[in-house]
């Protein structure tokens, strides 16, 4: 099997992803980034599929991707935009901390696929805030400002 050539220098296919995420299924929300501008900015993609296991309760006969995975996928783009742009990112543990201004719009549903688009706001030595919008066939679903402590590896290991 021949690898897949990545025609656009800034995307990451989900290989790499899960080289930067801590996150396994079934929470892992980031499929593929299409774009990357670091320091800036991340264009990625999330499929929605009928087998998603949150389906099962949300609802069953009427499913609805929960907003708050939605909310975190927009986290989770703006997690590999950080680690794109700080120094030593291996070091870093990024954790949320704080969701500010987060609106639902329209509803997620199987066979969407939710375009996430986040913005660097502001960077600081232990806390980062992103601006994100999820977006299905060009329509805003979700928006959310988002705070990240940002934690060394050390202090995470010394958790009990």
């Amino acid at each position: 099997m021949s690898k897949k050539p990545n025609k656009n220098p800034n995307s990451i296919y989900i290989k790499e992803i899960r080289k930067i995420l801590p996150h396994r299924y079934p929470f892992l929300l980031v499929d593929r980034v299409l774009n990357l501008k670091k320091g800036k900015s991340i264009e990625a993609v999330k499929n929605v599929t009928f087998n998603e296991p949150f389906f099962n309760g949300h609802f069953p006969e009427n499913k609805i991707m929960p907003g708050v995975l939605i909310i975190e996928a927009i986290a989770q783009s703006g997690g590999i935009l950080l680690y794109h742009s700080i120094p030593e990112p291996e070091d870093k543990f990024m954790m949320l901390s704080k969701i500010n201004n987060a609106k639902f719009r329209k509803p997620v549903v199987p066979g969407d696929q939710i375009n996430l688009h986040v913005e660097l706001v502001k960077q600081k030595s232990r806390f980062c805030e992103v601006k994100g919008k999820a977006m299905v066939d060009g329509e805003v679903v979700v928006e959310s400002d988002i705070i990240a402590s940002l934690l060394s590896r050390e202090e995470m290991n010394e958790q009990p």
